[in-house]
């Protein structure tokens, strides 16, 4: 195990840090994008996922003053276990010391845990994701033999334009889910509708459902009319879930899930979802809407975010290490 640099600190982290932690992060955020990406709030929401634990899969870093230097979590909480994320953060002040050689030393050796907990046979991998501007981290990354396998963009329109109001395919309309009769199908529909996006590997539906079930009880800002479905009669043909908030950005609204099921696609569902959430969030006093998307979209995401006039204004890669070789269950 890589030892900690004299002078510093380290232990898991605690429910009580989660303010120091989301300072942390959009302290590093704001340095290559000019924004903040999560609020002590959705920290502590994180931080209680089901599933995730504490002790395990958190570890900071202290100065000799006791001030926050450095975060580093690993999510390995979804079944199958071959996709583990990562997050790692070192604050400027304190880089080319050994904390980032010390973090990662740690996180590799949670992340391997998966291999006993992955199906047989299975490809096991470990991914963080890096803003385009932080060479630090993406040289880092690189030396310790991750690779570049994706692309992200962060899609922004300004809401004080012309708004066009969506057109519904025949017989198709929205409706605002009613999280106790109506999330569970909602949730089906989230899955059926990503099946065949990259990266996508198939879960435990009833853990999906639990913690969606969590995000929406821990969330102060979680607001039930932003969250709506699209039906064809008795079925969801589309999905949009949204927040009035981009990270930490109040006056912006995210859309955190917009998904078509294949059997509506090709109808201009996507448009009218997407135009339903500009709508909603004007309603709200918003000024500006975002959204991530992957750059290289399977089912043509990008050309639909466009066509709403959206632009490009960030950019991410995913970073992937392979921890064991086999048999890939994720669609590409």
């Amino acid at each position: 195990m890589t030892p900690i640099p004299e002078g510093y600190t380290s232990r898991c982290a605690t429910v009580a840090d989660a303010e120091a932690i989301a300072e942390l992060a959009n302290g590093y955020a704001r340095r290559f994008t000019g924004s903040g990406v999560i609020t002590s709030e959705q920290m502590a929401a994180q931080m209680t996922t089901p599933g995730f634990s504490l002790d395990d899969d958190t570890r900071l870093v202290h100065d000799a003053e006791g001030a926050l230097c450095a975060f580093a979590t690993v999510f390995d909480i979804q079944e199958p276990h071959v996709h583990v994320g990562s997050w790692a953060i070192v604050d400027e002040r304190h880089q080319g010391r050994g904390i980032g050689a010390f973090l990662y030393a740690w996180l590799l050796a949670r992340a391997r845990r998966a291999i006993d907990l992955a199906p047989e046979g299975a490809r096991v991998t470990v991914q963080q994701n890096v803003y385009e501007e932080d060479r630090t981290a993406a040289d880092f990354l690189r030396r310790r033999e991750f690779a570049p396998t994706r692309h992200y963009w962060r899609m922004a329109i300004d809401l004080d334009g012309p708004a066009h109001a969506p057109a519904w395919p025949d017989g198709i309309v929205p409706e605002t889910v009613d999280i106790e009769t109506g999330l569970e199908a909602s949730v089906r529909a989230v899955n059926e509708a990503f099946r065949d996006h990259y990266g996508f590997v198939e879960g435990s539906f009833e853990e999906d459902l639990q913690r969606t079930r969590h995000r929406i009880a821990s969330d102060p800002d979680y607001d039930p009319a932003l969250n709506f479905v699209a039906r064809d009669g008795q079925d969801i043909a589309g999905v949009c879930f949204c927040r009035p908030l981009s990270g930490t950005d109040r006056d912006a609204g995210y859309v955190g899930v917009l998904g078509v099921l294949p059997a509506w696609r090709k109808r201009g569902l996507g448009l009218a979802l997407l135009l339903e959430a500009f709508q909603r969030f004007r309603a709200r006093g918003k000024q500006r809407a975002h959204l991530h998307v992957d750059a290289d979209s399977l089912t043509g995401a990008t050309r639909l975010y466009k066509k709403a006039g959206m632009h490009v204004d960030q950019l991410t890669h995913e970073y992937t290490l392979e921890l064991r070789p086999g048999v890939d269950l994720a669609t590409h």
